[in-house]
C-alpha cells in the first residue's frame, strides 16, 4: 500500500560510544534529556488542562478555543525545522538549551495574558522553543546509547513528555479552576531552573561526522530527505507523524472536555487525563524496551491494534470513571507507543551528520498534525456533534495512521540480534 520501506542506514560511530562514555556521559545526557522532556510535556499539556479555567474567565467561542490550542503548534513547526537543521551545524546541546530557555520564558509570559488574543500569541511564541527541543532530545538519546538499547533510550526520553503532562493534570486537580495561571507559571519556572545545570554539567555532544570534504549541516536538505533512495521512507514518516500527532494533540487538548460531555465530573476527567499521560507513558516505555528484543514485531502489532479499539470503546462505553480510566490509559499507551516506534525509525534511518534535519523535519510534519487536530475537533464540536460522534469522527484518521506506523516499524526498525541490512541504493 505504501511501498517498500528501505532498510535503516548502517550504524555510525555516534551509536557505538566507548564504554566510559556509555556508562557515565551517556547516562548523564539521557538524564538531562528526560528532565527536558518532562518540562516540555508540562508546557504542551498546559493548554488542554487549563481550558476550563480559561473558558470560565474569557468565555471564548469553540473556534477561539481551538485556535488557542493550536497556537503553539504554529511555533512548534517552525521551531522543529530550525532546531533540527541548526543542531547539525552547531551541536545538539546548544540548540536544546536555547530551546528550553525560550519556551520557559514564554510560558511565564503566557501566565500574564489578559485576554484570549494575547494568550494565543504567547502560546505561539512558546511553541518556537518547544519545537526546537524535541528533535534534539531524540537525536541525543539515540546518539548517547548503545545500539542494543537505542529504542529503550528513545522511549525513556520520550515518556518524560506524558509524565510532564501528568504533572499539569495533577496541578489542575488540586488547584481551583480560577488558578489556571499557576500551571503556566510552573511550566515556565521548571525549565528555567534546569538550564543552568545543563550548561554546567551536561556533556557536549560530539559534532556529527560529515562525509569527506563536506561541512556538517551544509548538505542540501532535499537530498538529505529524499535522495539516495530515502524518499519512500521519508514520505511515510511524514504521513505517520502527521496522523498520529494529530490524534495525540486532539486528545491532549479536547479529551477532558469530551469526557465531561460524556458524563464524568471535572475531577474525574482530570484523573482520566492523568491515566492517559502517566499510564500511557509507562506503557510506551514498555513498548520501547520490547523494540530492542525478539518481541519487537508483536509489540508493534499490539500497539497499533489497541489504538482504534480503545478509541471506539471510550466513545461507546457508559460514563463510569473506572471503565473510562482503563480505556483512556490503554489509548494513551497505544498512541504514545506508536510515537516511540516512529521516533525509533527516524533516529535509525538518517545518518548522524543529517539526523537533526531528518528528525526535525519529521517532527515538524507531526506538528502540522498537532495544529490540525484541535481545530478538527473544534469544528466538530461547533457543528453540534456529541462527544461520542467527535471520537468516532477521529477513527478513520487513526486507522490510516496505524497502517503507516505499522509499515514503518515492520520494515524500518533494525531487527534485534541481527546485523543491519545494507542502505538503500542511491537514487
Amino acid at each position: 500500500m505504501f511501498g517498500q520501506v528501505p532498510a535503516p542506514q548502517p550504524f555510525d560511530p555516534e551509536f557505538a560510544l566507548n564504554p566510559d562514555r556509555t556508562t557515565l556521559t551517556g547516562r548523564l545526557t539521557l538524564a538531562f534529556c528526560f528532565l527536558a522532556a518532562l518540562c516540555e510535556g508540562l508546557d504542551v499539556q498546559a493548554a488542554g488542562v487549563t481550558a476550563g479555567g480559561i473558558s470560565q474567565q474569557f468565555h471564548p467561542s469553540p473556534s477561539a478555543l481551538g485556535f488557542f490550542f493550536s497556537a503553539s503548534s504554529l511555533g512548534l513547526i517552525l521551531g522543529a525545522l530550525i532546531g533540527g537543521r541548526l543542531s547539525d551545524r552547531i551541536g545538539r546541546k546548544a540548540v536544546l538549551i536555547g530551546s528550553i530557555g525560550l519556551f520557559g520564558l514564554f510560558s511565564l509570559l503566557t501566565s500574564l495574558a489578559g485576554d484570549m488574543s494575547t494568550l494565543t500569541w504567547a502560546r505561539a511564541l512558546t511553541g518556537l522553543g518547544l519545537g526546537g527541543a524535541m528533535p534534539n532530545l531524540i537525536a541525543l538519546a539515540a546518539e548517547a546509547s548503545e545500539s542494543k538499547s537505542r529504542n529503550t533510550s528513545i522511549a525513556l526520553t520520550y515518556i518524560g513528555m506524558p509524565l510532564g503532562g501528568s504533572i499539569a493534570s495533577l496541578l489542575v486537580l488540586v488547584l481551583p479552576t480560577e488558578a489556571w495561571r499557576m500551571v503556566f507559571r510552573t511550566g515556565g519556572i521548571a525549565p528555567l531552573l534546569i538550564v543552568p545545570f545543563m550548561l554546567r554539567f551536561m556533556p557536549s555532544s560530539p559534532g556529527p561526522a560529515a562525509p569527506a570534504g563536506e561541512v556538517p549541516g551544509q548538505r542540501d536538505p532535499v537530498r538529505i530527505l529524499l535522495g539516495q533512495g530515502r524518499w519512500r521512507t521519508t514520505l511515510l514518516l511524514w504521513l505517520g507523524f502527521f496522523l498520529i500527532v494529530l490524534t495525540l494533540h486532539l486528545m491532549l487538548n479536547w479529551l477532558p472536555l469530551l469526557l465531561v460531555g460524556r458524563g464524568l465530573t471535572k475531577a474525574q476527567a482530570a484523573l482520566a487525563q492523568v491515566g492517559f499521560n502517566a499510564g500511557g507513558g509507562v506503557a510506551a516505555l514498555l513498548i520501547g524496551s520490547r523494540l530492542d528484543t525478539r518481541w519487537q514485531r508483536p509489540a508493534i502489532a499490539l500497539t497499533l491494534f489497541t489504538m482504534p479499539v480503545m478509541l471506539g470503546a471510550i466513545a461507546a462505553a457508559p460514563p463510569s470513571i473506572w471503565l473510562q480510566f482503563g480505556f483512556v490509559l490503554l489509548l494513551g499507551g497505544s498512541i504514545l507507543g506508536s510515537q516511540v516506534i516512529a521516533y525509533g525509525v527516524a533516529g535509525a534511518f538518517y545518518p548522524a551528520a543529517e539526523r537533526g534535519t531528518g528528525v526535525g523535519t519529521a517532527v515538524a510534519t507531526g506538528r502540522v498534525g498537532s495544529l490540525v487536530g484541535p481545530l478538527f475537533a473544534a469544528a466538530l464540536v461547533g457543528a453540534g456533534r456529541t462527544p461520542a460522534q467527535v471520537l468516532f469522527g477521529v477513527l478513520p484518521i487513526v486507522l490510516v495512521g496505524c497502517l503507516a506506523i505499522a509499515r514503518l516499524g515492520w520494515r524500518g526498525l533494525p531487527r534485534p540480534g541481527g546485523s543491519r541490512l545494507r542502505p538503500p541504493d542511491p537514487a
